[in-house]
Formats: C-alpha cells, sequence, structure tokens
C-alpha cells in the first residue's frame, strides 16, 4: 500500500508543471459530457480526435520552438506549401510511402533554411523572419497551385486522411505515434537536453560547448516536418490541396502550448502539456459547436484562451503549484517532470554539448 502511496504521490508531483489545465481539461470534459448528449459518444470523442490532429502535430513542433524561445508563425503556410507539393509528387506516380517521406523532408528544409537559418546563424528576430516566411510562403502556394485547388485521389492521401485501423481513424494512431517520438526526443536525447539549454540561457548555452546555430536549425526543422505532416493530414481529409492557407494555426498551437505550462520566454515546458492544451480547445470547439455557438465565437473564445495563457504564463500560477506540491516532501526530486527534466538544472550540461561535438 505504502508502494502505490508513494507512486501516486509522485506521479501527481509530476503533473505540477500542467495541473492546471490538467484541471480545466476534466472539469470541461465532465461539463459538456453532462449537457450535450452527443458529446461523449463514441463517434463524436473519435472524430473530435481526428479533427484535432492537424493542431495535435503542430503544436507538438511549436513547443521545442517555445522551449528554445522562440515561435513560428509561418506553419499554416508550411503546411499548404507542402499539400500543392503532395500533388506534384503524386503526379510522378511515386509510392504512397515514399511521397509520404519526401512530404516531410521538404517541410524540414523549408523550415530549416527559412528559419533555422536567419535566426539560428544570422540572429535575426523570429517575429520579422517567421512573419516574413509566412508571407513569401503564402505567396509561394498562390503561384505553385495557380491559385486553384487539386483534387488528390490517392490511396495514400485517403489513408492517412480517413481510414481506420483497429476501430480507430489513422489520424489518431499518427497523433500517438508523434507524442511517442516527441516524449522520447524531450527526455532521452542530446538534442532535447540542449534544446531546454537554449532557451533558458543561449549564452551560457554557447559557453557550455553546445552548437547553438545548429541546435536551432534543426528545432525549426523539425517544426518544418511536424507541418508537413500535418499538411498531409489536411489533405487527406479534405481530398484536395487549396491555396488556402490557415492563417490561425500557428496562434492556436502557441495557444495550447502556452497552456500546457511551456514558457513563452523558454526553457521550461514539455509535449504532455501541450497534449492537455490542444485536447482542451478540441473539446473547447466540439462542445460549443454542439450547443449550437458559430464559428466566430468559436474564434472569440480561441482568442481569450490565448490572452489568458500569457496572463498564466506571465504571472507563473504553474510555478505557485509547483512550489505548493514540493512542500510535501523531497521525495518528488528523484525524477524528471514532463516540463522540465531535473537533470537540466545545471543549465547546458557537458553530457550533451559533449555529444553534440563529438
Amino acid at each position: 500500500m505504502s508502494t502505490s502511496t508513494a507512486l501516486l504521490g509522485k506521479g501527481w508531483r509530476a503533473t505540477a508543471n500542467f495541473r492546471p489545465i490538467l484541471i480545466l481539461v476534466v472539469a470541461m470534459f465532465i461539463f459538456f459530457t453532462v449537457t450535450q448528449s452527443a458529446f461523449s459518444t463514441d463517434q463524436n470523442l473519435k472524430n473530435m480526435l481526428a479533427d484535432s490532429a492537424i493542431l495535435w502535430i503542430i503544436a507538438m513542433g511549436m513547443t521545442f520552438v517555445l522551449i528554445s524561445g522562440g515561435f513560428d508563425l509561418s506553419v499554416g503556410a508550411t503546411a499548404a506549401l507542402v499539400g500543392i507539393f503532395m500533388v506534384k509528387v503524386l503526379a510522378l506516380g511515386l509510392p504512397g510511402g515514399v511521397v509520404l517521406v519526401l512530404m516531410v523532408l521538404f517541410g524540414a528544409l523549408v523550415g530549416a533554411l527559412l528559419n533555422g537559418i536567419p535566426i539560428g546563424r544570422l540572429n535575426l528576430s523570429v517575429f520579422v523572419v517567421t512573419l516574413a516566411s509566412m508571407i513569401a510562403l503564402t505567396g509561394v502556394v498562390e503561384l505553385w497551385s495557380g491559385g486553384e485547388s487539386s483534387y488528390v485521389t490517392a490511396p495514400v492521401a485517403a489513408m492517412i486522411g480517413v481510414d481506420n485501423v483497429f476501430g480507430f481513424p489513422v489520424p489518431i494512431w499518427i497523433m500517438a505515434a508523434v507524442f511517442l517520438a516527441a516524449l522520447y526526443v524531450q527526455h532521452l536525447t542530446f538534442f532535447g537536453r540542449d534544446v531546454y539549454a537554449i532557451g533558458g540561457s543561449p549564452i551560457a548555452a554557447k559557453l557550455a560547448g553546445i552548437r547553438v546555430p545548429r541546435t536551432l536549425m534543426m528545432v525549426y526543422g523539425l517544426m518544418g516536418g511536424c507541418a508537413a505532416l500535418a499538411g498531409a493530414i489536411a489533405v487527406g481529409r479534405v481530398g484536395a490541396a487549396t491555396p488556402t492557407v490557415d492563417s490561425t494555426i500557428a496562434l492556436q498551437a502557441i495557444a495550447a502550448v502556452l497552456l500546457g505550462g511551456t514558457a513563452l520566454t523558454g526553457g521550461s515546458g514539455g509535449v504532455g502539456g501541450t497534449a492537455l492544451g490542444v485536447l482542451f480547445i478540441a473539446i473547447l470547439q466540439n462542445g460549443l459547436s454542439l450547443a449550437g455557438v458559430s464559428s466566430d465565437w468559436q474564434n472569440v473564445v480561441t482568442g481569450v484562451i490565448l490572452l489568458l495563457a500569457v496572463l498564466s504564463d506571465r504571472f507563473n500560477f504553474s510555478d505557485l503549484l509547483r512550489r505548493s506540491s514540493e512542500e510535501d516532501g523531497a521525495a518528488g526530486a528523484g525524477g524528471a517532470t514532463d516540463g522540465d527534466p531535473a537533470t537540466l538544472g545545471a543549465g547546458a550540461g557537458a553530457g550533451p554539448s559533449a555529444h553534440l561535438n563529438a
């Protein structure tokens, strides 16, 4: 019994970074379950999760960008560009699996070159660079597509967008795979630890031997790859590649990441909290839709949520909860939480940097 209690206590302390959003998600799920009879049905929950796959994947990549101290406004344009790229590559007759790999690599290349190099190598403003990329890529999408949508009938598009495997839509399986991969990168790779170090202090990270420019290029490349995968799912669910750029997806992803406890200033946070942030937005939008609330008001609510998330980050509400949980004893210091691996206490440790510089 004592062992079980200790494990439960340790698990509860590990939620300190994203405990507010965890409580909100549970409370809102219960609220809509009680007030909307159709909300908790299997079909609605599966549709809700599948519809949130695009935001989920982009938010996973955005988590690493925010932890590094930046953000990316160009993800919507990147996703649209990769959708057009998918149409062009499918026309060559390549196998579906090869097309998906090429899409992700293309998106990663776009992110690393257009955002990673100017930000990491040239130390340009994150806002200016990603805004410029968004504008430029939007123009490229219009030019490359001719301003017209292209229908996609390839089996790979239907497979990744609407097909079911073991009773669940494929996008849900992709969400799970991306989440597990992000957890692995965050906790068990030198790259993940270096991202935290750079977000905490780029100067200290550089002095510790971490290759800051290269790591930032990899961060924005990762973001581009996530946007590409999200773009592929979008094409599959719609059945067409459109020149329309979703200008709100970046802000929704940032809102989800901030709601999950990641600091806007970088250096702390994690994908576990981001997952809850995405679920919060998905449950809210789905519940409001079932209640008959218009999409315009849903956008208003999402904007208010973003503001509240920034205010929460500004006043460090999560830190207050974390300090209260630490009063239970020093036992919680034995393991790393989702937001801040305990190994990062010393900033940019010698282990990760030594590996990268090898």
